[in-house]
């Protein structure tokens, strides 16, 4: 839900083929259950490579772990658009003028529509069925530590079809263009 004093920017995306890495990003949050309690996991993905650039967890939903991954992100290189949904998190002023500052256009989803960010949706059902529903995990420690090895995996030697069966990193990095 958008907060009232929250601007909304129209999405960017549709019918733009995506032709090279750091062309367009996109970042979404999930929520993890755990044993006991949950945590929300917040990515940044690059749409063409798929490759995760970062992430973060959160016990809350307050934004700064969003606004967190977004710098991290940036000190990594910068995509042309960042593509987000209407999430108060994404919405908020700090979180979009730091990606205006970065000389990023800010693309939005429409309300209510997960198909505008698919690759982040298919990384979430990747993430749960290959990882969290598997290991359950107990601690945040664990968690995190999961996570890690996850993250790695999936960039570093997960082969993904629609990349013709490269990895990420390969394709980010251009050491296996498509």
């Amino acid at each position: 839900m958008v907060a009232p004093n929250h601007k909304v920017y129209p999405y960017l995306l549709r019918g733009v083929e995506i032709t090279r890495p750091n062309q367009v990003w996109s970042t979404d949050i999930t929520y993890i259950p755990m044993c006991k309690g949950f945590m929300y996991l917040v990515a940044v993905m690059d749409w063409y490579s798929r490759y995760v650039l970062t992430w973060e967890l959160s016990n809350t939903l307050d934004g700064n772990f969003c606004l967190q991954a977004l710098h991290q992100a940036l000190a990594q290189g910068r995509p042309e658009i960042f593509n987000t949904d209407q999430g108060v998190q994404f919405t908020a002023h700090e979180f979009t003028a730091t990606v205006e500052r970065a000389e990023v256009r800010v693309s939005m989803d429409g309300r209510g529509r997960a198909l505008d960010n698919i690759f982040v949706e298919r990384l979430w059902r990747s993430v749960k069925y290959e990882d969290i529903y598997l290991k359950k995990y107990e601690t945040v420690l664990e968690l995190t530590t999961g996570l890690t090895e996850y993250f790695r995996f999936y960039n570093h030697e997960r082969p993904h079809q629609s990349l013709a069966y490269r990895v990420p990193s390969a394709v980010y990095f251009n050491t296996h263009p498509l």
